[in-house]
């Protein structure tokens, strides 16, 4: 009766989202193109920006070329760089009183996910100052119109670029939530290649992973469109021919071009088909334990698909027909797909398991992620709580 209950949901849902203002952002590309976006925002009549960004990407230097073109444009700009991964409700409450305090007019997401999801939050407060932020998690809360907002991904994976979501962490509860809405679509992704390149091999590994599970989810998950497919097969074809490249070659420019689109279009794939029990499963580990999105997403995808078992052969053997992998059956082009997965976390170095990862937390985890991807996840299966306690167990480190 309750899988039932999710079918209906998800059908009704399906059919509204035909009414809802899906929109993409505008698109700055190419090498160097951070630098022009001072230009745009001039040409917006916005005098003072909030940047937001985080404390290790302002160490590297990767935000002083856009800095020195908004003081070139006489762009005031105000600086937040303490956004933590994970980013907190805390995170989006300071920045927002810098972002109120300098009567800031737009805002400028520069970094992964995290700082991001943060700046939209403090798009979210500043549109409604007098709600609680906890209110509005979910769908559709927010309703109203964001101060213009413009991201510039120093990652390729997260797609927060192109998202209707903030993923955040209540300070108080650990708990990790999303806060999906279309007026949360930045303005404007930018795609500088230039400014992935001193991204770790590690994070890099990750983060690709984390758009190939984004693209992987949106396509065998039951809230597709035309659009959606297609998006999805570019992305995990893009992410296939170039994760390994940029992971081994940081400099090699064409890879990480082409990473940053494979994660543009799992974004614009993920928003409108949205993702599944993998991200419910990661959400619940990185709000307990702060685990990295990215990491969390590519040791768990295997694991889930592997469960879905047959309900995602048909779909899967269209993805391993894609990215080259030649079987004479479905089912052996899933399983060769998956393995293919397990193959390149293993050439990145990715673990297996989440060493974080306690027995006596699963029944939290389980229940947190239970509530997440149910009824709203239009999942190719709808996981059980033993579906979700079994796969956690399989995470927890033995030696």
């Amino acid at each position: 009766m309750f899988k039932l209950y999710c079918r209906i949901y998800q059908f009704i849902f399906r059919c509204a989202a035909y009414l809802i203002p899906w929109r993409k952002p505008e698109l700055l590309e190419g090498e160097g193109c951070v630098t022009k976006l001072p230009e745009v925002i001039k040409q917006k009549g916005i005098g003072c920006v909030l940047l937001v960004t985080d404390a290790m990407i302002v160490s590297l230097g990767l935000t002083d070329g856009l800095k020195n073109a908004l003081n070139d444009a006489k762009i005031d700009t105000i600086i937040y760089d303490k956004t933590v991964p994970n980013p907190t409700l805390d995170n989006i409450e300071a920045a927002y009183t810098l972002y109120k305090n300098n009567n800031c007019k737009g805002i400028i997401a520069f970094g992964g996910g995290s700082p991001m999801d943060c700046a939209k939050g403090v798009g979210i407060r500043a549109a409604k100052p007098n709600k609680d932020i906890r209110k509005m998690k979910g769908l559709l809360k927010v309703r109203t119109t964001l101060p213009p907002l413009f991201a510039v991904p120093t990652t390729a994976g997260t797609g927060s670029e192109t998202t209707v979501a903030a993923v955040v962490v209540d300070s108080n509860t650990k708990s990790k939530y999303a806060i999906m809405d279309p007026s949360l679509t930045p303005r404007m992704a930018v795609l500088d290649p230039m400014l992935t390149i001193k991204l770790p091999p590690f994070v890099t590994a990750t983060t690709g992973m984390d758009a190939l599970t984004h693209a992987i989810e949106a396509f065998i998950g039951r809230s597709n469109t035309k659009e959606t497919r297609k998006m999805s097969q570019i992305a995990a074809k893009l992410v296939f021919e170039n994760l390994f490249a940029a992971y081994t070659d940081g400099l090699d420019i064409n890879a990480r071009e082409n990473m940053l689109k494979a994660a543009f279009y799992a974004g614009i794939a993920f928003t409108r088909a949205y993702v599944g029990n993998v991200h419910a499963m990661a959400h619940a580990l990185g709000g307990l334990y702060g685990t990295a999105h990215g990491l969390a997403n590519a040791v768990i995808l295997p694991y889930v698909l592997d469960t879905y078992g047959g309900t995602v052969y048909k779909s899967l053997a269209k993805l391993a027909d894609i990215v080259g992998i030649h079987e004479d059956t479905d089912e052996k082009k899933a399983k060769a797909f998956i393995t293919a997965i397990r193959d390149l976390n293993e050439k990145m170095s990715i673990p297996k398991t989440i060493d974080s990862l306690n027995e006596k937390d699963i029944p939290g985890l389980v229940d947190h992620a239970f509530k997440e991807a149910n009824p709203t996840y239009p999942v190719p299966c709808i996981f059980t709580k033993e579906d979700f306690t079994q796969i956690y167990m399989r995470l927890i480190k033995t030696s």
